[in-house]
């Protein structure tokens, strides 16, 4: 191949390679028909004429559910939030990332309802290769059901941040390198689904779902979605671009300022941590649990 040919391909592949990467990020429309798709009781599920907001409802005959169009490898999703409000003991809504793997990767926050006058709990859980047992549960210091809130999920190669209005609540590091399993691999898509958690969710499943108050309410809107599309490529998503921000070198840890809230959180509104529960894991807690943080 002549010399000059030879530079046209490399500078088509090159091009090539750029547009590809400058298309695998994506900034969400904010149209929940555009983005998602509804997976579940498609009666249960109603969204504004425009698009910008959707509820799901649960009652006595299904719960409801939701995913996203596109697959992501890292990125940082938003979704505002207002949760079922009143007597929601045994509800649980779920916001998160899953791959739907046998081995599947995993990324919750799950909203445990609670009889009248006491508090949402938020757990959260991280799946790495099939494997959970990651619990942390937390109360929120304000009513999620009263007002939208904002819940975030910033994944990168460095970290897994868990954040409630911009406050992070929960921090899982890569610890790959130390044996300690990452969701690093696997394409997730965004889901939320409402559904009967009476068996488990309040108070270890004393306090079951009231059907009387049903049907329960869940809604949702002013989403952003900043996250690489799956293309087949894992290259892509894990490169340091312009695109892939949040790959950049100064998101690989907490900010001062996050520090200081995570710090707060943990001390005043924590009530489960895994990593403390010597009991569950016979005085042998996961290798993750003696590792930093950030």
């Amino acid at each position: 191949m002549p010399k000059n040919c030879r530079i046209s391909v490399f500078i088509g592949l090159l091009v090539a390679n750029l547009i590809q990467i400058s298309v695998s990020s994506v900034v969400s429309t904010g149209n929940f028909n555009e983005d998602f798709y509804v997976i579940w009781s498609p009666n249960h599920v109603n969204t504004s004429a425009d698009g910008s907001m959707r509820s799901l409802k649960l009652d006595n005959d299904s719960g409801s559910g939701f995913a996203s169009n596109e697959m992501f490898l890292f990125g940082e999703m938003d979704m505002k939030i207002k949760l079922v409000p009143g007597n929601s003991a045994g509800t649980v809504l779920a916001f998160y990332m899953s791959s739907d793997q046998p081995n599947r990767d995993e990324i919750d926050f799950e909203f445990l309802g609670n009889v009248d006058g006491q508090p949402y709990i938020i757990q959260t859980n991280i799946f790495a290769d099939g494997f959970d047992d990651r619990e942390e549960r937390i109360h929120l210091w304000f009513d999620p059901t009263k007002d939208f809130h904002t819940y975030s999920i910033l994944w990168n190669l460095y970290q897994i941040v868990f954040m409630v209005d911009w406050v992070p609540i929960r921090v899982y590091r890569n610890h790959a390198d130390k044996g300690v399993a990452f969701p690093r691999w696997q394409p997730m898509s965004i889901k939320a689904t409402l559904w009967n958690g009476e068996s488990w969710a309040t108070r270890g499943g004393k306090d079951k779902i009231d059907w009387s108050k049903s049907p329960f309410i869940a809604s949702f809107k002013n989403y952003t979605i900043d996250a690489c599309i799956w293309r087949g490529n894992a290259r892509f998503c894990r490169a340091d671009s312009n695109s892939n921000w949040w790959n950049k070198a100064r998101y690989n840890t907490l900010t001062p300022r996050q520090r200081r809230l995570f710090k707060w959180v943990r001390k005043y509104h924590v009530i489960y941590d895994y990593c403390q529960d010597n009991q569950r894991f016979q005085n042998n807690l996961p290798k993750e649990c003696s590792l930093p943080k950030y």
